[in-house]
């Protein structure tokens, strides 16, 4: 089978076209970890997708409070293929300086038990007592450190990517990704300028919550009394109402899914890979959902489904 690859920017690393994001992984707060599934699951997820050709992991300091990245490390060990990690920094009010973001990925590295991450991120835009230039500055130093190989950002504006995007050419480092929500139930990045804006900049967009917490894999019905768990169970798209408004789109995903033999999920995620200088990080807590999102990839709808899915969900731009 080969490879399907796609670029982080225009930093010449090229990494699977799809990656797992693995914020369920060692997350009790959010995500029930260690209740409904632990390390065997996520360790079997880890095997399968490797297995199938996806090799781009995506973590972060603050997922299950390192033990996202200590099990990412963990499992790494135990293959020779090689694996690209993306992580992330968090700007807290009490990280101050140039020092706070070298020390974060020294604690990054121990964790992932490896001497270098491929893109390390910054975890969102709200920078407290630390500016943008001084941030942005450690992060090229990283890179010409060779401790990191790309820098990213994540959930930031047009706005705020356009000024990352400067400070960092200033150290001729190019701005990798920035991370977003984005997916057929949540396209606001294409009505805020952030798509445009990437594409301009030749930033590539990994997109999380590819299958909006699960809404596009058909798993829920206005019919079925099937309740997704933790703090999902209170989001309102997850109600009657919320199910019914999604039948229509989820319809069609079927009959292409029944076309190509791949289920909606698998459309979903191949529509935003359609897009174009998007990576879908889709989550994975077992090896089943790791061996489904893989069926995303060595297929594409043509442009006229790719146009009618657009067109379909457009309530949610």
């Amino acid at each position: 089978m080969t490879r399907q690859t796609a670029n982080l920017g225009q930093t010449g690393i090229s990494v699977s076209a799809l990656g797992i994001g693995t914020w369920a992984w060692g997350d009790k707060l959010f995500w029930n970890y260690g209740k409904e599934y632990g390390a065997s699951q996520v360790e079997a997820a880890f095997k399968a997708a490797v297995e199938a050709g996806i090799t781009f992991f995506d973590t972060a300091e603050v997922y299950g409070l390192g033990e996202s990245e200590r099990l990412l490390g963990k499992f790494t060990q135990q293959t020779d293929i090689a694996i690209d990690i993306a992580s992330k920094f968090a700007p807290v009010p009490w990280r101050l300086g140039a020092n706070a973001v070298h020390n974060a990925i020294t604690e990054s590295l121990n964790r992932l038990k490896t001497d270098k991450i491929a893109l390390y991120q910054v975890h969102w835009p709200f920078t407290f007592l630390i500016s943008q230039e001084t941030l942005m500055n450690a992060l090229g130093e990283e890179v010409k450190r060779g401790r990191i190989g790309s820098v990213g950002v994540s959930n930031y504006s047009a706005e705020q990517m356009r000024q990352t995007s400067q400070i960092l050419a200033k150290k001729e480092v190019p701005l990798a990704v920035n991370q977003v929500q984005y997916s057929l139930l949540y396209r606001k990045i294409e009505t805020k300028g952030i798509l445009a804006t990437a594409k301009e900049l030749g930033v590539t967009i990994l997109a999380y919550s590819p299958l909006a917490q699960g809404l596009l894999t058909g798993k829920y019905s206005p019919e079925s009394q099937n309740l997704p768990d933790g703090a999902r169970k209170v989001d309102p798209r997850f109600k009657k109402e919320g199910l019914e408004k999604i039948a229509p789109i989820l319809r069609v995903m079927q009959e292409l899914g029944a076309k190509y033999q791949k289920t909606p999920a698998q459309v979903a995620l191949n529509w935003l890979i359609a897009q174009g200088d998007v990576i879908p990080i889709p989550g994975a807590k077992t090896a089943a959902q790791a061996i489904e999102n893989a069926g995303a990839l060595g297929w594409s709808l043509e442009a006229q489904e790719v146009t009618q899915l657009e067109q379909m969900s457009r309530p949610w731009l």
